[in-house]
């Protein structure tokens, strides 16, 4: 009977947690766009280009010798 004591307590404790965290979640958009992420599961992302792309127009142009 005195188990009842701390359990009881604790378990409202953690459902009030629990309820506090699905409010903020609503309150900080968590829920907002459900079919955007539904539907970017189901593809895949585009093909990444190399790690440091080359751009020619930046490089510095080397003189050839005459």
């Amino acid at each position: 009977m005195t188990g009842l004591l701390f359990l009881i307590p604790i378990a409202l404790a953690m459902g009030l947690a629990g309820l506090l965290a699905f409010l903020w979640a609503l309150r900080s958009g968590q829920y907002d766009d459900l079919d955007g992420a539904a539907g970017r599961v189901l593809f895949d992302d585009p093909p990444a280009g190399p790690a440091n792309p080359v751009n020619p127009s930046s490089q510095p142009t080397r003189s050839r010798p005459s």
